[in-house]
């Protein structure tokens, strides 16, 4: 029997799961019953088999739904969802591509929208003509006037054939339909401030010229006009594929693209974008657009999170797992906030390279309120622990003005867990958890008792 797949490098929601689930019912006429939905990682004879299962779906359509973790070769979705019996291989093509966002304009115009585009330019080279979703799955209000970027950047996922889920205007985005209409849209747009670059697009007679900054941090770095720059050179190439494609005023010099081979390079490559006054190099396509992740600290941590929220009373109240998307934090009222890069009253000096102002954050804060105790936790492979031990240092900010005037814990533990190595017990008295390549969970001496008490629960409930 098919079972439905779900490979994704996030920690997966099990609200976003429902929503998967919704959308596979509709598309293919099934029956699907969910109630109390639990993600379980799987364990056998004693050791996590890197496999979660989702509990509380039942469906005559299919048998079991699964998660596994993924990683792209290079920009990568949020989740690819199979529907067919065995693990998923390189050879199959996922039904649908699905990128999820909790930012809305109230939050960042250029994060909730422009920097999630290139993910659906790159994803189509691999698999042409899937079903791209990108999802916006919000915990703050919406604002109720979409911005002129939102709006520009909804109509453009449109034209790419993206559907949007989970934002609710009056006005139904439509597409673009001619190249004109793209560029008087984007041209029409207000000015950015002062010392910024507008992308702004010109229609010449031999070639298209397209404006933006990709210049940041002494790189081809810039996310936000990446996904900008790469989405409006998408949908220029549906109607013009012969003229030239230049991107001006990058603000690039030759050295920064000399050895680049990331996803704006591999993108130009496969849209023949040029850079004004530069040359870009010639880059190996990748043959494969994901693998599944055995590597990162994000294994350990995220399945640490899954046996903390479905084996404890305790409550996960911040998360980001290995560089994916970041939550808001959860205070004690159960009002999400965010976080922010830098320190009260210091955005001006952040913003002019003062990075001493940042503010340190665990990669999971947990909440046990069985103890009226805070968990900070790193996350580091095994082979940078002795970095996360240093890393632990740096809490004290976000601890003093965040964490503690709204939990008022009796305690506060701070300590590392790490993935990786085939080691069987923990030397080191700050790390508490161990995912090693095998699979084996080991707990150090010092580990919260939540800790344990999730481990042993879902030990004992699968019976290994």
């Amino acid at each position: 029997m098919k079972n439905i797949w779900i490979l994704t490098e996030e920690r997966p929601k099990e609200t976003v799961i429902q929503l998967i689930l919704d959308r596979v019912a509709v598309d293919h006429d099934f029956s699907i019953v969910t109630s109390d939905i639990r993600i379980v990682p799987i364990f056998k004879d004693g050791l996590f088999t890197f496999l979660y299962k989702v509990e509380g779906v039942s469906s005559s359509d299919f048998g079991e739904v699964y998660l596994k973790l993924a990683s792209g070769n290079s920009s990568f979705v949020d989740f690819l969802v199979f529907i067919q019996e065995g693990e998923p291989t390189q050879e199959d093509v996922p039904l649908y591509a699905i990128e999820e966002t909790k930012t809305d304009d109230s939050e960042s115009r250029n994060t909730g929208v422009y920097q999630r585009c290139s993910k659906f330019v790159y994803v189509d080279f691999f698999y042409p003509g899937i079903t791209k979703i990108m999802l916006y799955n919000l915990s703050v209000p919406q604002k109720e006037e979409p911005t002129e970027t939102n709006i520009f950047g909804m109509r453009m996922l449109k034209t790419m054939e993206v559907e949007v889920m989970g934002k609710v205007y009056e006005k139904e985005f439509e597409p673009f339909t001619s190249l004109e209409e793209l560029a008087e849209a984007k041209n029409s747009m207000r000015m950015p401030p002062a010392g910024n670059v507008a992308i702004r697009i010109e229609i010449l007679p031999n070639e298209v010229r397209v404006s933006g900054r990709l210049f940041k941090s002494d790189g081809l770095t810039h996310d936000p006009n990446i996904g900008a720059l790469t989405a409006i050179s998408q949908c220029i190439r549906k109607w013009e594929q012969e003229k030239d494609l230049v991107i001006t005023e990058h603000g690039l010099e030759q050295r920064h693209v000399e050895n680049a081979n990331n996803k704006f390079t591999q993108i130009a490559q496969k849209l023949d974008i040029k850079l004004e006054g530069l040359t870009l190099p010639e880059v190996v396509p990748h043959a494969e657009y994901w693998h599944y992740e055995n590597s990162q600290e994000k294994t350990a941590t995220i399945l640490l999170h899954v046996m903390l929220v479905g084996y404890s009373e305790a409550q996960v109240i911040y998360s980001n797992h290995g560089g994916t998307e970041r939550s808001y934090f959860i205070d004690k009222e159960n009002n999400p906030v965010v976080i922010e890069k830098y320190q009260e009253g210091m955005r001006e000096a952040y913003k002019q390279g003062d990075k001493g102002l940042i503010i340190h954050i665990p990669d999971v804060i947990v909440y046990d309120p069985t103890k009226n105790e805070i968990i900070n936790v790193e996350g580091k492979k095994y082979s940078t622990r002795k970095v996360g031990i240093e890393d632990l240092k740096n809490y004290d900010y976000i601890e003093e003005n965040l964490i503690t005037p709204s939990y008022k814990p009796d305690r506060i533990v701070r300590t590392v867990a790490v993935f990786g190595s085939k080691k069987t017990e923990i030397e080191e008295p700050e790390l508490s958890f161990l995912l090693n390549e095998d699979g084996l969970v080991v707990l150090g001496e010092n580990a919260p008792g939540v800790f344990k008490e999730a481990l042993d629960r879902v030990l004992a409930t699968q019976n290994v």
